[in-house]
């Protein structure tokens, strides 16, 4: 590996998980203050910086849309893989829905947004290309995974009643919501106005600090339980889906940063939003937590281990 490179993404990011994870051990932050974080990022900072990125983005351009296909298909294969294997050997639904949310429900923005800025500063047009796969995976990823959380509850719970709660929670999702009407404008050709558009760019130029100090500030003070069978979960999302985006880009014939964008994208740790969601859902809550723990602190390591399979260095 090319020191420089693993110097530029491992650094900044352990520097500011660090900075998180201080803040609550000196209790400048106390327990609950990482949902205000999660707030802001989620309601705002990352809104604005989908929204700006997907209305400067030309959608016409075959190479455009050539990258968006390819950074959904691998979730739709592992998805496929997993259902035929369940139809195959009837293993139980719950283990079902834990494989899928363990591999498909990375974290595209909080982490992987941060980390490909990192590595492909100006001009790579690192920043434009994550945010780009992230907000066209999210729409994938994030339905599904809303779905299968709704499906884990339908034990007390109809059918029409999941899914209807599942509409209802996508309609109202900022990031679907940024994500549809960002692309909606460009393809209709309006333009924002330059002051709105100046705004947006600061407001969404904050996600990359807060979403990685807001990792620190959640990962402390936490109960980390059944370590190993957490290990081979992170593994399907370390590894496993990484492989198929990387067959996936071959197969897409892309260009060799748009190749290794892709791959290290389907490669991010596990959501940080998982704890969250696993708790209101009662998902594994202890499994969760330790996956989320072992593929964010390994990812350093690991993601340069894919910048060398990439070709990167």
């Amino acid at each position: 590996m090319a020191t420089d490179v693993v110097i530029r993404t491992i650094v900044p990011i352990l520097l500011l998980v660090g900075a998180g994870f201080f803040s609550r051990k000196m209790k400048f932050l106390k327990s609950g203050d990482e949902r205000v974080l999660s707030a802001y990022v989620y309601y705002f900072a990352l809104p604005a910086l989908f929204f700006v990125n997907m209305v400067e983005t030309n959608f016409v351009e075959e190479e455009t849309l050539r990258f968006m296909v390819a950074g959904i298909i691998p979730v739709l294969v592992v998805l496929t893989i997993y259902l035929s294997l369940y139809l195959i050997f009837r293993f139980p639904r719950n283990t079902l829905y834990l494989l899928i949310l363990s591999t498909i429900f990375g974290s595209l923005a909080f982490f992987g947004i941060p980390f490909i800025t990192f590595a492909f500063p100006p001009p790579a047009e690192g920043e434009y290309l994550a945010t780009l796969s992230a907000a066209t995976i999210a729409i994938i990823s994030v339905t599904i995974s809303i779905t299968i959380l709704e499906l884990y509850r339908l034990e007390q719970s109809t059918v029409w009643k999941g899914l209807k709660h599942v509409v209802k929670r996508l309609s109202r999702n900022p990031l679907v919501i940024s994500i549809l009407s960002g692309i909606l404008l460009s393809v209709t050709g309006i333009e924002i106005p330059s002051p709105v558009s100046t705004s947006l760019h600061m407001l969404g130029g904050t996600t990359s600090a807060v979403a990685i100090f807001m990792l620190g500030v959640f990962l402390y003070g936490r109960k980390y339980t059944n370590l190993v069978e957490a290990f081979g979960l992170s593994l399907l999302r370390i590894v496993f889906l990484p492989i198929v985006a990387l067959l996936t880009t071959v197969l897409f014939n892309l260009f060799d940063v748009e190749r290794s964008v892709l791959v290290l994208m389907h490669g991010m740790p596990v959501a940080i939003s998982m704890i969250i969601l696993s708790e209101r859902y009662d998902f594994y809550k202890e499994t969760i937590a330790s996956l989320i723990l072992i593929s964010s602190l390994g990812a350093g390591l690991y993601l340069n281990l894919w910048l060398t399979v990439v070709g990167y260095y």
